[in-house]
């Protein structure tokens, strides 16, 4: 009993840095999050002179500069840990020769490469801990694919998480799971995400709230099937 109460300790310390630093989210999702790095997001245009006179244009040539942001994203991605800021740094300004995602953005503003670069700058801005930098950037991002959004909104959770903007950072960690509830995985990792959250910062009945969510809404998920561990420690017990 003794070792399990130790063993305990130990996954409820582990859960706890999970939420409480930007980093680690970032770290344990970076290989998912770099297959967005070729969706491009399809815009309404607006008058037909504007779409097909400049607009159409615009988007092309985005569309054949952007690859070279997205390697660098890429890189960035797949590094070790060692390289990471510096390849942080590469996405957001290039390396000389070439521009990252901020030039990009200024030059090709209004189009859907510049929209998904918004999204590279925020992601490396969070691992170089400039969180209200990466704030703006994944709050100027927006998609109509969820898992990607999810993401975005996850990780503006995170910075605010570590600037102490602990109600803006549960609404986020409530927006990125509630924004695709079709994909159990990801709604439910959210879910426990804002839960534990919650549960670190004195959020008692909201925490509870979040983790019978998971329970009811996504019984067959990894989380689901130790939430009942998450709510004893809360006093949750089922008869």
């Amino acid at each position: 009993m003794a070792e399990k109460a130790v063993h305990e300790t130990k996954a409820h310390k582990t859960d706890v840095d999970v939420v409480t630093r930007a980093r680690g989210f970032w770290e344990k999702n970076s290989k998912p999050i770099i297959y967005i790095s070729t969706a491009i997001i399809l815009l309404i245009g607006g008058y037909l002179a504007y779409k097909y006179m400049f607009k159409l244009p615009k988007e092309e040539k985005a569309n054949d500069a952007v690859f070279v942001v997205q390697k660098y994203f890429s890189d960035f991605s797949n590094s070790p840990d060692s390289l990471k800021a510096t390849l942080a740094n590469r996405v957001l300004n290039g390396d000389g020769g070439n521009s990252g995602a901020l030039k990009f953005i200024s030059k090709y503003d209004g189009t859907d490469a510049a929209n998904l670069c918004q999204y590279y700058a925020g992601a490396s801005y969070l691992h170089l801990k400039q969180f209200d930098k990466a704030i703006k950037h994944l709050k100027d991002f927006n998609t109509d694919a969820p898992q990607i959004q999810s993401r975005a909104y996850g990780m503006i959770g995170d910075a605010y998480a570590e600037l102490k903007k602990n109600n803006d950072a549960l609404d986020y960690y409530r927006k990125a799971a509630d924004v695709n509830e079709k994909d159990e995985f990801t709604s439910s990792e959210f879910l426990f995400r804002a839960g534990l959250f919650a549960e670190t910062i004195g959020k008692k009945k909201e925490a509870i709230d979040l983790y019978k969510k998971i329970k009811k809404d996504y019984p067959l998920t990894d989380r689901a099937t130790n939430i009942d561990r998450y709510l004893a420690r809360l006093g949750e017990v089922e008869d």
